[in-house]
């Protein structure tokens, strides 16, 4: 059953976050994920929308997900993205 990732993370410093950007999506392919929303226009239709960017993975299913955020090379790329923004991060199992 898909898994998903989704973060919300308020860059801080856009041109060192601009690493992250280029170190991640190696890591998320490695664990056959993929971006399904990458800090695209966010329209609020109840309560309060984030003030930050949102994205939304996709993996085969948790295992996969939990592979790809402790890997190597995506705890490479987090830190990174820890030194240039603040951010939440949920893993969430999807329907059967």
């Amino acid at each position: 059953m898909a898994a998903y990732i989704l973060a919300q993370v308020n860059v801080k410093n856009p041109e060192g976050y601009e690493d992250y950007k280029a170190l991640a999506p190696a890591a998320i392919e490695k664990f056959g994920g993929k971006y399904l929303t990458r800090g695209g226009r966010v329209d609020c239709l109840e309560g309060e929308g984030p003030d930050c960017r949102v994205v939304l993975l996709e993996f085969p299913d948790m295992e996969a997900a939990r592979g790809f955020y402790n890997s190597p090379e995506y705890q490479a790329a987090a830190k990174i993205r820890q030194a240039n923004s603040e951010g939440s991060f949920w893993l969430l199992e999807g329907l059967e």
